[in-house]
């Protein structure tokens, strides 16, 4: 069996979360399409790095990527960079070579996108994924093969939220995920993302959005300086309506002060035949509305229904720890891990590719162009 060594870019929170996954997949998967060797980490400090071989077994640490690059033993670059680092990366490590897989959002903003999605094309021989970790929650998988065997008729509506209530307190310090310099944009960015591609990925591409921003708290303290602080750039809440190609109307939101929330994506989509909607914070059922049912006697068998996907991973998912028990969060980096493992094993186009990456930048780049100039914004928006 073929070998993939990773190299890890980046060893905060979700680059743990990454390894975490690599590690954990030969228990929830069987054949294993190649086997994994964690051989390089970088991070900033270099303590950081050093972290990753003492807990996960990296063999060594650096504070360059390009340390990464020149290893032979090294197949993939994993990169969980802050946003603004993205660039330099993806095109060194294509340009050396390397396979790919990226945290989302893609870029800082859409142009740069492009350069990355050009760079990505002119290596078609290598992989390079994009990070959207939802796409490989049971009820997300479960509700895309509805809607394409027909479930919801013809699409009308669609109400879609991504939730957190981190910014609620104004005395949270100044953090990189609210500096337009590393990240791009606030909740359009961080949060939006993720469900512009849900969206994307259930229902096709979007036709054109109008847009409105809000910066709640204006400054925020410094770390470790709290009587200092910095003004803040990016939004704390993004809101949208959108239509999509298919004729579907929708509204999204994103929001860090969202008070009381945790990690919530709430989706209903409404259609002629049906509803489908679901909640992240409830992740073991899909909730559906058939109007096929019978509605009487006294209401028949209409309502809405609760499928149980819990974990009931297709093939080659092994039952483990057992279809019944609960999902975790975790659980869907897991299938993006395994779906990047085979994509670079088997040598086979990723669903989320760079290209995927690229259309949820483009609709981020209308929300902001939007918000700037009040008004509807076409899709594709021009380069």
């Amino acid at each position: 069996m073929k070998t993939l060594g990773i190299g890890m870019v980046g060893y905060g929170f979700i680059g743990k979360v990454h390894t975490v996954s690599y590690l954990d997949l030969p228990f929830y998967y069987k054949p294993m399409p190649a086997k994994i060797k964690l051989v390089g980490v970088c991070s900033s400090p270099i303590e950081d790095a050093e972290e990753g071989i003492a807990q996960a077994g990296f063999e060594f640490a650096t504070e360059d990527y390009r340390e990464l690059l020149a290893r032979k033993d090294i197949d993939i670059i994993d990169i969980c960079t802050p946003n603004n680092l993205h660039k330099d990366i993806i095109i060194d490590a294509l340009k050396a070579g390397k396979h790919i897989c990226c945290e989302k959002p893609l870029a800082m903003n859409l142009s740069d996108a492009k350069i990355m999605l050009d760079t990505a094309t002119a290596h078609p021989e290598l992989v390079s994924q994009i990070c959207f970790n939802y796409r490989y929650a049971p009820v997300i998988m479960r509700a895309k093969q509805l809607i394409e065997e027909g479930f919801l008729g013809r699409p009308y509506s669609a109400r879609i939220c991504y939730l957190h209530a981190g910014n609620s307190d104004p005395n949270r310090p100044i953090y990189w995920k609210i500096q337009k310099k590393f990240c791009g944009g606030g909740s359009s960015y961080d949060l939006a993302s993720h469900v512009i591609d849900i969206t994307r990925f259930l229902m096709g591409d979007f036709k054109r959005v109008f847009s409105k921003f809000e910066i709640f708290v204006k400054e925020r303290p410094i770390v470790g300086n709290p009587t200092e602080k910095m003004p803040v750039d990016v939004d704390d809440l993004s809101l949208m309506i959108f239509e999509m190609e298919n004729g579907l109307v929708g509204t999204m939101e994103a929001s860090k002060v969202s008070t009381g929330a945790n990690d919530e994506i709430r989706v209903e989509i409404n259609g002629e035949k049906g509803t489908i909607r679901f909640n992240t914070m409830q992740p073991n059922f899909l909730e559906v509305y058939d109007t096929r049912d019978k509605e009487s006697p006294i209401g028949g068998m209409r309502g809405f229904k609760s499928i149980e996907t819990v974990q009931r991973y297709p093939k080659p998912a092994v039952s483990f720890p057992g279809p019944k028990f609960g999902v975790a969060w975790i659980r869907y980096h897991m299938g993006n891990a395994y779906e990047l493992i085979k994509n670079v094993a088997e040598n086979t186009k990723p669903a989320a590719d760079m290209y995927a990456g690229y259309k949820v930048q483009e609709v981020i780049e209308a929300t902001v162009i939007s918000d700037e100039q009040k008004r509807w914004v076409d899709i594709p928006v021009e380069v």
